[in-house]
């Protein structure tokens, strides 16, 4: 399994510690230096079962200088906001862990990454 971390959150931070204690196997990808690439995140997207706007940090000021919360939430502008995830990846939410079984989940709690864990 990977994680898509900022070592800066608290929350990926937890995640860590729990799959630490856990023994688990992954690989830590720090987003913000190994930026995901656009068709990277699609792929991220459909493990998850979610839309991009659904993983975007709308409170982030890139976010608020994008004007991303008067976006269009629609399969039309889908591309718009992948493409914005990719050029501002402090946009995405995280921690993020792609499962062994090929799907993901974003892993903001214990439960999530337990979850994971169990795929």
């Amino acid at each position: 399994m990977e994680i898509w971390i900022n070592p800066a959150c608290s929350k990926c931070r937890g995640a860590l510690t729990l799959l630490d204690a856990e023994g688990a196997d992954y690989t830590v990808r720090r987003y913000l230096e190994d930026v995901p690439s656009p068709e990277e995140i699609r792929e991220v997207l459909d493990r998850l079962g979610l839309e991009p706007w659904d993983i975007t940090r709308t409170q982030e000021a890139a976010a608020k200088e994008l004007g991303l919360k008067e976006w269009p939430k629609d399969a039309e502008h889908r591309d718009r906001w992948v493409e914005a995830l990719a050029a501002h990846p402090k946009l995405i939410q995280r921690p993020i862990i792609t499962a062994d079984d090929g799907t993901a989940v974003v892993a903001r709690t214990e439960e999530a990454v337990r979850d994971a864990l169990s795929r």
